[in-house]
């Protein structure tokens, strides 16, 4: 049986940073409840690509959930969610700043009626101080943080990744923090608030390069492929593609040095050491560059992992996804789904003996289980159809 069975989240996000932060959390085990707007959460309209009308991207992070449409603008529906938090174990949001508040769905609003929930809310900059009104997207947290000046050629421009990693981290990061909240409300019986930003998230995840300017007084810069601190760590290109050598200390230089056949690199002073490696990148990777153009990714594959050295195909996604590791792995996973028949995901990737994560339901139509959820609350199906004729909520099939 997953972990969190028996823990019922209330989801009040979109995007990508909440719905990530859920989906980790109904993996393994929790009943999570989706409240979109009655025209869904934004992301089921961002695309292409469509199949079949959904979107892949709302496709990507929204499985194993519920979802509830309900007009939150409406005095009712604003009941209906308030309802919904006084039973719940975890409620997470992630409207800009004082949005919950004049709701009277802030965590002191909400701990009045139910005083052991764990409340988690991201946003762009956090609670407080003067960026804190900004707006919570990927792209200002990765500029805002130094994130985005570091990635890319280094007489290029600055690149954004190609996920959204200041949402993806704010997603880890906030579902960690709940489930901290929720063992430790198992030993002293309280909720606990928590707050999440991605400015902060993308700060934290700097780690080495943010170290070297707090501690050493540098300024990294963007490298490419290549790493500050080690060499050569970085992508070659190759006769027909590219690959990334990884040298992390003097006895896997000299590997590299035999494995290419270029024995004298390892005498040659500049090269003796990494920090000398470093020191003198420029030249070393351009003798290397001439090096790995003159054969095929796959020879030097070949050449170097029977060497010893770390290595790897710069691969494309159908590879990525496609190869013969992922498949024995498991790493993607077929649900049914009502519209699409059938849908690939690519699962949770830690792996629980006893307790693993669950493919347990496809991501929700609109508003499929409104009726399911407002009936659990107690009101009856005339009471649902009356919300529904109001425009208050809205229901995959009207009844």
């Amino acid at each position: 049986m997953p972990p969190l069975c028996g823990i019922t989240v209330l989801d009040l996000t979109r995007a990508m940073a909440g719905p990530f932060a859920t989906m980790l959390l109904a993996d393994f085990g929790a009943e999570v409840i989706k409240v979109e707007p009655l025209s869904g959460d934004e992301t089921r309209m961002w695309g292409p690509p469509f199949v079949d009308g959904q979107s892949t991207y709302f496709l990507s992070v929204n499985r194993n959930k519920k979802s509830v449409c309900v007009d939150l603008r409406s005095e009712e529906g604003k009941n209906i969610v308030r309802k919904l938090a006084s039973s719940c174990d975890v409620l997470i949001e992630n409207f800009r700043p004082g949005v919950v508040k004049a709701m009277n769905l802030d965590y002191d609003s909400v701990s009045k009626i139910n005083p052991k929930v764990v409340y988690c809310s991201i946003s762009g900059f956090g609670e407080s101080g003067p960026w804190s009104s900004k707006p919570g997207y990927d792209l200002v947290a990765l500029a805002e943080s130094g994130m985005m000046h570091l990635t890319g050629e280094p007489d290029g421009e600055p690149v954004k990744f190609a996920v959204p990693v200041a949402d993806i981290s704010a997603g880890l990061f906030a579902a960690f923090s709940i489930a901290c909240a929720l063992y430790r409300r198992q030993i002293d019986g309280k909720g606990e608030y928590i707050e999440v930003s991605l400015y902060e998230s993308m700060l934290y995840m700097l780690t080495h390069q943010a170290q070297a300017f707090l501690s050493a007084h540098e300024k990294p810069k963007r490298l490419g492929s290549a790493h500050p601190s080690i060499a050569p760590y970085r992508a070659y290109r190759a006769m027909d593609g590219y690959l990334v050598v990884c040298v992390g200390n003097d006895s896997l230089w000299k590997k590299l040095c035999e494995a290419i056949g270029k024995t004298e690199l390892c005498e040659t002073q500049e090269f003796l050491t990494n920090p000398l490696r470093v020191k003198n990148r420029e030249k070393l990777d351009s003798v290397l560059q001439s090096v790995f153009e003159k054969d095929t990714v796959d020879a030097w594959i070949r050449k170097l992992e029977a060497s010893g050295v770390p290595c790897a195909k710069v691969r494309d996604i159908e590879e990525a996804l496609l190869n013969p590791h992922a498949k024995e792995r498991e790493v993607i996973q077929r649900i049914s789904h009502p519209l699409l028949k059938e849908l690939d995901v690519v699962f949770s990737p830690p792996r629980l003996k006893n307790n693993p994560a669950a493919l347990s339901s496809p991501p929700p139509l609109l508003g499929s289980h409104t009726l399911e959820v407002l009936l659990k609350l107690g009101y009856t199906q005339n009471e649902v159809k009356e919300l529904e004729s109001k425009g208050v909520v809205k229901l995959a099939t009207p009844l």
